[in-house]
């Protein structure tokens, strides 16, 4: 098949989750022997159309306006921009015969019109990746009001994404089942894990990160990826501030996000000793650094009623690393890490459990033991070739309009 994969973020720029993981599957489609075009906003670009390859991976990228780390008012214009800037730029493109499957993700909500002109013009099924409840987590978190005309401004265009699609795909089966409460089950449902690709990235340099950074003696409980509201980043730094007698445990944080200066005034006001902070770094620099940690940090806000499953949980997996964190109540990503022995995750605000766990894993063999675990659970459930093959067959056994 030709497929077209349309994302917000990507390679080689970005340094998010969701591109690297849009990134492997775009590869193991190719593997499968499809012909994959990506098509991705690029901010600052002076030609509205830009064909590249990355990777063995067809890459259009259309001009855009900044979408990421900039203020709310003027991401929320330059995305709700996106549709129309990247039909422009594809237009020509684009014939009946180009694509026979779009395939886009969600994050961001404002894909919904050009996928409709894709499958308007190709007589082509679409698959949406759903894997933020966008914009329930923001109203959860206080940040939108309830009836308020931009909650209704961002439920107009979620459900005009949610329309084009043939099949959405759902991390798990809480937030499958909460989607459909939440839209009296109108759409083709089903559960899509995350994925990671299963090789373990081997650093070319061992050890150089903790050497830099003073850490060789230390365990690294390690927190990658975005540092924002939905992560609830003052949770994790408790559980740093209540590790501060434990000498041989330091905390390290690396990403971006609307609550950088949190941590680092929570760090300061708290004088920690066993805290460390780095800024966004490419991906292949991440996965150096991930490949010398000991254990996988992350944390969902306690008033969220979606039911995530953090793409950073994979890499640590895809690294044998065991997973600690906590979730908000409900979340069934509990039950399957801890039933698979796999990490220890707790209720957010369980914070007695949660520096408990943090001490059990302070022990090598605890360690050793539970990222193994870890890792036959990435192969067992998490694989990218199972969630290619799944997504491949709605594509495929969907009549083309």
């Amino acid at each position: 098949m030709r497929l077209a994969l349309i994302i917000d973020d990507y390679l080689p720029h970005s340094t998010r989750v969701a591109a690297k993981m849009f990134h492997e599957l775009a590869k193991q489609f190719l593997l499968m022997g499809h012909q994959v075009t990506i098509i991705t906003p690029d901010v600052g670009q002076k030609s509205q159309l830009v064909v590249s390859e990355y990777d063995g991976v067809t890459v259009w990228r259309f001009s855009s306006g900044a979408i990421k780390d900039v203020g709310k008012v003027r991401r929320a214009i330059n995305e709700t921009l996106l549709s129309s800037r990247a039909w422009g730029a594809i237009s020509s493109q684009v014939s009946a015969d180009t694509f026979d499957g779009v395939i886009y993700y969600s994050p961001s909500i404002f894909f919904g019109n050009l996928v409709k002109k894709l499958k308007s013009r190709c007589k082509c099924p679409s698959y949406l990746i759903l894997r933020d409840l966008f914009p329930q987590w923001v109203i959860d978190a206080g940040m939108v009001k309830e009836g308020s005309v931009i909650e209704r401004y961002f439920r107009f265009f979620e459900a005009l994404s949610y329309k084009q699609a043939d099949t959405i795909g759902l991390m798990s089966e809480k937030n499958l089942e909460l989607f459909d409460r939440m839209t009296d089950a109108r759409y083709p449902t089903e559960v899509l894990r995350n994925w990671a690709s299963l090789e373990p990235h081997k650093s070319r340099e061992k050890g150089r990160y903790k050497r830099e950074l003073g850490l060789e003696s230390k365990v690294v409980f390690f927190y990658g990826g975005n540092i924002g509201h939905a992560q609830d980043m003052s949770n994790l730094m408790r559980l740093a501030k209540a590790m501060q007698p434990h000498g041989d445990a330091h905390f390290l944080f690396v990403g971006q996000g609307d609550e950088v200066d949190l941590i680092n005034r929570l760090a300061s006001n708290w004088e920690l000793t066993n805290f460390s902070y780095l800024p966004s770094v490419s991906q292949e620099e991440f996965k150096e650094i991930l490949a010398e940690m000991d254990v996988g940090l992350f944390s969902l806000a306690a008033n969220h009623t979606a039911h995530n499953f953090p793409g950073k949980l994979l890499g640590y997996m895809v690294q044998s690393l065991p997973i600690l964190g906590s979730v908000n109540s409900g979340n069934d990503l509990l039950d399957i890490v801890n039933s698979n022995e796999a990490g220890f995750i707790t209720i957010n605000g369980e914070d007695d459990l949660l520096f408990e766990n943090a001490i059990r894993l302070l022990n090598s063999s605890a360690r050793k033991a539970t990222g193994y675990s870890a890792y036959n659970l990435l192969e067992t459930e998490f694989s990218v070739e199972s969630i290619a093959k799944s997504i491949e067959s709605n594509l495929s056994t969907t009549e083309k309009t």
